[in-house]
């Protein structure tokens, strides 16, 4: 049988904390690594609005991820694997986690529980390694990337919740090429679903039952940096970044829904970084200054942020606003 890292190729998976990186590259760099430790953490964050499909995971299929934790760890020769889980999720999983964490010890495998304050920047990778490390709860400048140094200076792997559970399926000859859908909004039927990675949007909220009548748009992604589109182009667009389809009827509360993404990300910035700290700030109050949308005076701020900011939060925040614009609201004006 060919190696695990080969069948991670073959079978494509990649990550599914919204990134997308291919898992076998990581894990290549981290096995080849020289280092006096390694280590390998499982990030469960889960902190972006519409996204939770990690909890359905953790809850349903602990064992799963788990596998895929300790395959990991015994790959790349880590000395210590670290699950980390929001305090939401800790305080709800802790007897699972217990018995499974000493299953693993038994197996040879030392894996503990970091339990991150909720934050939406703390599934940011390098933020997360500050985190363990007792520090602000910060992006780092990379390169250097975790797989080269990562916590405490050392060759660490990090995977989201589905990434361990795909890897893990991999492993056992059960993976098909599915991944986990968070469906909410305007639908009938909220949850989690397991279907097809190559289905359009529109396809999965028609198998799921979730296909709205009447005119509708949906955000794909997450609820905060996910990109927006119209009916017709969920006819093509497959679902990427975390898996969330949030659905929204055309008559919604357009300045409502656009305050709400830009209150999300003023409240979830770390504050390092300028652009990011003020322009968020700025954002929400020409928003509050403003009965209607202020489009024109929006879009040089979005501009800094774009081109200026430290980390993918604030290089996340004009996609929401300007794909909505874009491919919704100038259709219905």
């Amino acid at each position: 049988m060919p190696d695990i890292i080969v069948r991670l190729k073959e079978a494509n998976i990649i990550g599914r904390g919204g990134a997308e990186f291919p898992a076998h590259q990581k894990w290549a760099a981290v096995r080849d690594a020289t280092a006096k430790a390694k280590y390998v953490i499982c990030n469960a964050s889960e902190r972006e609005p519409a996204v939770f499909k990690d909890f359905h995971i953790l809850s349903h299929e602990p064992e799963k991820v788990f596998a895929g934790l300790t395959l990991a760890m015994t790959t790349v020769g880590a000395t210590e694997g670290i699950f980390n889980l929001n305090a939401e999720y800790a305080q709800k999983l802790k007897e699972t986690f217990s018995t499974l964490i000493a299953k693993a010890k038994g197996e040879g495998c030392a894996i503990r529980i970091f339990e991150e304050f909720p934050s939406y920047i703390g599934g940011e990778e390098t933020a997360l390694l500050n985190a363990i490390e007792g520090r602000r709860c910060e992006p780092r400048l990379r390169p250097p990337f975790p797989t080269e140094q990562g916590l405490y200076g050392c060759p660490t792997l990090i995977h989201n919740v589905e990434t361990l559970y795909d890897i893990a399926c991999v492993s056992d000859g059960t993976f098909e090429g599915k991944r986990f859908y968070s469906i909410s909004g305007a639908v009938e039927h909220t949850g989690v679903f397991h279907l097809p990675s190559s289905l359009t949007a529109l396809q999965v909220l028609t198998e799921t039952g979730n296909l709205p009548e009447g005119d509708f748009f949906a955000q794909l992604g997450g609820g905060g940096s996910g990109a927006v589109f119209n009916r017709t182009q969920l006819e093509t667009e497959r679902v990427r970044g975390a898996g969330a389809i949030i659905v929204h009827r055309c008559d919604e509360d357009a300045r409502g829904l656009v305050l709400s993404w830009l209150e999300f990300f003023q409240r979830e910035s770390c504050g390092k970084c300028t652009p990011c700290r003020e322009g968020t700030y700025q954002l929400v109050r020409l928003m509050e200054d403003s009965d209607a949308i202020p489009w024109e005076r929006m879009t040089p701020i979005f501009d800094v942020l774009e081109k200026t900011s430290f980390c993918a939060l604030g290089r996340s925040v004009p996609l929401p606003v300007q794909s909505y614009y874009r491919n919704v609201f100038q259709r219905q004006s």
